[in-house]
């Protein structure tokens, strides 16, 4: 039997295309089922650039991959919010590692990260629509925090927040 060997790590911007890669992959999985388009929101991480990824690496976000025997599968950005706070971003797992844990490894890693930092709470967005997902969200502990709809958004942007103790 092969030996499966899964890493986390920081990542450099060399390895930011391989992470947009997986990015636009699995973002890109769910934009017809929730309307979502170029044209309607630009920003949203489907749509993501290697400038965009570039300009959030410069902003201070911190990319992290994960790697299945040696080829990157997934991607998380962590910043450091004005007050103390972390956001993270852009979290992403190659759609056919999907149901393998891989999400819930990156997590896990950018909660005992922020622990370690000494921040009090890791925040992100979603599309609230996403029952799915929000679920996954909810049963690792976290909270949603606010909703809110935006007139030029095809979903609404639901904020969520899991207290790091």
């Amino acid at each position: 039997m092969k030996n499966v060997q899964k890493t986390i790590s920081p990542l450099d911007e060399a390895s930011l295309e391989n992470s947009l890669a997986i990015i636009r992959s699995a973002f890109g999985k769910v934009t017809a089922e929730y309307g979502i388009t170029e044209e309607n929101t630009p920003v949203f991480a489907a749509y993501t650039t290697l400038e965009n990824l570039k300009d959030m690496r410069a902003r201070g976000v911190k990319f992290f991959g994960l790697f299945f025997n040696g080829s990157q599968v997934g991607v998380v950005g962590l910043e450091k919010e004005a007050d103390g706070a972390c956001h993270m971003s852009r979290l992403a797992v190659l759609p056919e590692y999907w149901h393998g844990g891989f999400g819930r490894e990156l997590i896990h890693y950018v909660i005992e990260y922020v622990r370690r930092m000494g921040v009090k709470q890791l925040r992100l967005g979603m599309v609230n629509e996403n029952t799915i997902l929000k679920k996954w969200y909810l049963d690792m502990g976290f909270k949603e925090i606010e909703l809110k709809k935006f007139s030029h958004l095809p979903f609404t942007v639901c904020r969520m927040a899991l207290d790091i103790k």
